[in-house]
């Protein structure tokens, strides 16, 4: 990342940003790929676009997405009131500029009050692999239906490893960082919670491997789907809905 970008995120989040650049950079690294993604989508675009962010949280990516063009009206969906709270604090200019709006349903419940082929971008960066994959199925295809034919989903996520024991050796030195750097700035609750969540996240109704999510993504109905700045556990995926 650039300075000028950290400059950005530090002074409007503030310590949620520092801290989870801390923990865990290739998180914020993978909202900062979200966010030039959605900038290329809209260099080849005339007019403004109209986007859906699942999983605002504190404002990080949604600041990302704001941040890659002044053609985006976005629309933040969080159903945790704490989070989302902090985000129209810290992005409370943009949403006062008309630009940002929130909602605080759950996903899929969001998505379905979404009138068909009416959204241009659906973006989001580690929400879909906190979702039951029953629930997260439901979603993508709320997600394909909203979407204008030519619309892009875009998602910074935790995608599984298809080898298995690379996976879990993978996400093992995950754990062992976690406990370097929290135990080092004495966050042992900071560090209780990652623990417990990311017993979550590797649950076998909850991982998101790699196969599996584009399998799901092609039976949708996408097309052009591209999974690449493979960090780890960690990758950049976009399909589009064909026009």
């Amino acid at each position: 990342m650039t300075d000028k970008y950290d400059a950005i995120f530090s002074g409007v989040i503030g310590q949620d940003y520092e801290l989870l650049n801390l923990i865990c950079p290739l998180a914020t690294k993978m909202s900062r790929l979200v966010g030039d993604a959605v900038s290329d989508y809209a260099a080849h675009t005339t007019g403004n676009l109209t986007v859906v962010e699942l999983g605002g949280g504190t404002g990080i990516t949604t600041l990302s997405l704001l941040t890659a063009s002044d053609k985006l009206n976005i629309l933040s969906i969080d159903n945790e009131p704490v989070m989302q709270e902090q985000a129209k604090k810290h992005l409370h200019k943009w949403a006062t500029e008309g630009r940002l709006a929130f909602c605080g349903d759950d996903a899929l419940t969001a998505l379905k009050n979404i009138a068909t082929g009416s959204v241009d971008i659906v973006a989001s960066a580690y929400t879909l692999h906190n979702f039951l994959d029953t629930y997260r199925n439901e979603v993508i295809q709320e997600v394909f239906r909203i979407l204008t034919p030519g619309g892009r989903f875009i998602n910074g996520d935790r995608y599984g490893l298809d080898d298995v024991s690379k996976h879990t050796r993978t996400v093992q030195d995950e754990v062992s960082g976690y406990f370097k750097v929290l135990t080092q700035i004495n966050k042992l609750d900071v560090l209780e919670h990652w623990i417990v969540h990311l017993f979550s996240d590797e649950s076998e109704n909850h991982v998101m491997r790699e196969s599996v999510a584009l399998k799901q993504l092609r039976d949708a109905g996408f097309s052009s789907i591209t999974l690449s700045h493979r960090l780890e556990v960690n990758a950049l995926v976009t399909a589009t809905k064909p026009d």
